[in-house]
């Protein structure tokens, strides 16, 4: 077995490009050599040569504004009452067994998605990435994946549901293991001590990735279970599993839109890395997407339930696929298709003065700042 320093240790040094001898954790030059300061211009998010450690000037405002915005969104899952989940679990009659399928299977996927999302970005993407002011949203976006691996354990916990079959469901539950054998290869390359950025290939890698994360695990895998829950609480059922989902819908939100500013300004300084192949290879994973996550659909509600069932999501995945494509240069794969789910939209608003599901906070601000009923 590797030791502590052969696994851990060069995961947490900054990946610096594989032609360039430059070492972030160099020492200050002396004051007598009169080094340039740094130069805006000359930062980069992927290979890049200018000191890491030092966030301003800034060249990427977009991504200091983002990482503002989710400071001032900061939420704790306890602050959350599940009084009326637990009394609606544990009633007999509360909830249909469909719809109890749809709890613990989403509960199942995102109990892990979500410590896979963070540690793609903790031992992977934040290495490779030389733009401070990305790495400073990317750090903040670490610690809300374990917020919202708190929340569902929350509710886990709240529920009393047996722990080791929904933090083991993404063993067992072929439709949830299915997803996440799709993810691990992008986050497993990326993570490999040896793996380092410079060269075409490897550059391509990284950027596949960045796609994989932003557009198809945080931008579509994450949908299905969204809708489900949000729906449950429109009829005013599971509504503090409701609330919290929606928080984490507006968190992910930004995650992705995030992750779509970084691979196109990626594309921006590495033209070369957008070939054709690539694009191919691209749209093809949006297909294996689409197809797994609409699997997981037809798991989770093999019957209609709360209005909906499977065939409706077949169209909004395709919806979904289609966005995320064009956001980042792609044609749209499916076209003509809309969205049957249009009461979605208004829950990624961050600004709504009141959610539907009318339980206690108002404005969805910091733990300092909420305000209560």
């Amino acid at each position: 077995m590797l030791s502590w320093d052969e696994q851990v240790k060069p995961a947490l040094q900054p990946a610096m490009p594989a032609s360039s001898g430059a070492d972030a954790f160099a020492a200050p030059a002396a004051a007598s050599a009169s080094p340039r300061r740094m130069n805006a211009a000359d930062k980069r998010i992927i290979n890049g040569q200018t000191d890491v450690n030092q966030l301003v000037p800034f060249k990427y405002k977009w991504a200091w504004e983002k990482y503002l915005a989710t400071c001032a969104n900061h939420w704790m899952p306890q602050e959350v009452n599940m009084n009326r989940d637990i009394a609606l679990w544990k009633d007999p009659n509360g909830l249909t067994e469909d719809e109890r399928r749809i709890v613990k299977r989403n509960l199942g996927f995102f109990v892990t998605a979500d410590s896979l999302a963070a540690n793609n970005i903790v031992l992977g993407t934040y290495r490779h990435i030389t733009a401070p002011e990305c790495r400073q949203f990317l750090l903040r976006q670490a610690f809300e994946e374990a917020i919202h691996t708190h929340a569902y354990q929350y509710i886990v916990e709240s529920l009393g549901l047996d722990e080791s079959e929904i933090f083991n469901a993404y063993n067992e539950v072929k439709s949830i293991r299915d997803k996440d054998e799709f993810l691990i290869p992008f986050i497993s390359a990326i993570m490999d001590p040896e793996f380092k950025t410079g060269t075409l290939e490897n550059d391509q890698t990284l950027l596949k990735s960045l796609i994989v994360f932003a557009c198809l695990m945080e931008g579509l895998f994450f949908y299905v279970g969204f809708t489900q829950i949000l729906a449950l609480g429109r009829q005013n059922k599971m509504t503090g599993a409701a609330e919290q989902y929606q928080y984490i819908l507006r968190d992910e939100s930004m995650h992705c839109n995030f992750g779509i500013d970084l691979i196109n300004t990626v594309k921006l300084e590495n033209p070369q890395l957008w070939t054709a192949e690539f694009k191919a290879e691209i749209k093809a994973l949006f297909l294996k997407a689409v197809e797994l996550e609409y699997r997981y659909a037809e798991d989770t509600m093999p019957r209609g339930v709360l209005g909906m069932n499977a065939s409706m999501f077949k169209g909004y995945l395709r919806y979904i696929a289609n966005r995320r494509a064009t956001q980042i240069g792609l044609e749209a794969l499916f076209p003509n298709e809309e969205n049957p789910f249009p009461w979605m939209s208004e829950m990624i608003d961050l600004k709504k003065e009141r959610n539907f599901f009318e339980t206690r906070v108002i404005e969805y601000q910091s733990g300092g700042a909420l305000s209560w009923d």
